[in-house]
């Protein structure tokens, strides 16, 4: 890890293929959050054998990549490494030691100490699963199937079981798919760590952290921070970002160039596709003419376009995927401008691509 300050916060850079081992098991598991084709998705877990499987799709879903414990990891830092430090922890701790160390640090409290009631009584109830809809309706602003809610449960009441089992599921899945995927992307991150590394000696941390993350406005108390900066693959184009302690901030920033595509072997890069696909859409580009022209909340935007707050957001999100649009974050409150840069981008990304298909023909 190397280190430098810049403007008020001092920025420590961190590298490992650990991140990218966790986090795309978790794009593969929830590809509608994260702009991946869904096919796609559900073709790289079907190469899981079927008992493995089922446990993945039943518990990734609803747990973050346990960004921390990868950030405490001894080097190389690597899905091998992982795996090896996994095997040392006793199969009912496993879970616990992962996801639960380091909780009071979380915003996700009420989420912890419901999981860790459950594992101590080894069963839950019908209050617990109610608690825990609320929990993620809060957390995702999604609804959650009570049946998928109810199997997810059932395992953290068995810790021995789901520590075993998730175990090896990770080995099932390092041997089906992210064993030649780490080797696909490691060279990647590294460019990728390098080029913030550069961007980080002309920027200010805000500055910084607004390109890194393709557009999301940091608040003062992140920015007050500690900050550990790692490269990952498979979140781009949006960010990861965790609490390690009340000073030290870890994010992880998407590093995928603009021209690669998210599936190993496709022609056509990702990000054009969800540029194209955000623009051909007449909703989208209202909102984006009225982002255009002043910053605006989703109600507000509600309001002006006649439509429900869910479908707004629904649209926000699609060209937040697309990188179309700033992020600011102010409280709770989320605030949207467009992104002049990624639109004059979109169209020399197509320009771009259609002059290197007519060169290869």
């Amino acid at each position: 890890m190397t280190s430098n300050q810049t403007s008020t916060s001092q920025i420590t850079w961190d590298f490992g293929t650990a991140y990218e081992f966790f986090v795309s098991l978790h794009v593969l598991h929830t590809p509608e959050h994260h702009g991946v084709r869904a096919s796609w998705a559900a073709g790289v877990r079907s190469r899981i054998p079927a008992t493995e499987r089922k446990l993945l799709e039943e518990v990734i879903p609803f747990i973050a990549p346990p960004l921390d414990w990868i950030y405490r990891l001894p080097q190389p830092k690597d899905a091998l490494s992982a795996l090896y430090t996994l095997r040392q922890i006793p199969a009912a701790e496993r879970f616990n030691r992962i996801f639960m160390e380091n909780q009071e640090h979380h915003t996700e409290d009420e989420y912890f100490n419901l999981l860790k009631t459950i594992a101590q009584k080894s069963t839950w109830n019908q209050a617990d699963l109610q608690a825990m809809r609320k929990i993620m309706g809060k957390k995702d602003k999604v609804k959650y199937n009570d049946e998928n809610i109810g199997r997810f449960l059932d395992w953290w009441s068995r810790p021995a079981d789901l520590g075993e089992g998730y175990l090896s599921a990770l080995q099932a899945y390092q041997q089906a798919f992210f064993e030649e995927e780490e080797k696909r992307v490691a060279p990647v991150l590294k460019k990728g760590l390098e080029n913030a590394q550069q961007l980080a000696k002309k920027l200010s941390t805000p500055q910084l952290l607004t390109e890194l993350s393709q557009g999301v406005q940091f608040t003062e108390n992140v920015l007050a921070k500690s900050l550990i900066i790692a490269p990952a693959y498979w979140t781009t184009p949006l960010v990861m970002y965790r609490d390690l302690d009340e000073t030290t901030t870890l994010i992880l920033f998407g590093a995928r160039p603009a021209n690669m595509a998210d599936i190993p072997g496709e022609l056509v890069p990702d990000d054009l596709l969800r540029k194209l696909k955000a623009l051909a859409d007449p909703t989208r580009l209202k909102i984006l003419r009225y982002l255009s022209q002043e910053e605006l909340m989703p109600s507000e935007l509600a309001r002006r376009l006649h439509l429900r707050a869910p479908t707004v957001t629904h649209h926000l999100s699609e060209l937040r995927l697309a990188g179309l649009v700033n992020l600011r974050l102010q409280g709770q409150e989320k605030r949207y401008t467009a992104r002049q840069e990624a639109l004059q981008n979109a169209f020399e990304l197509l320009h771009g691509f259609l002059t290197a298909q007519s060169e290869e023909n």
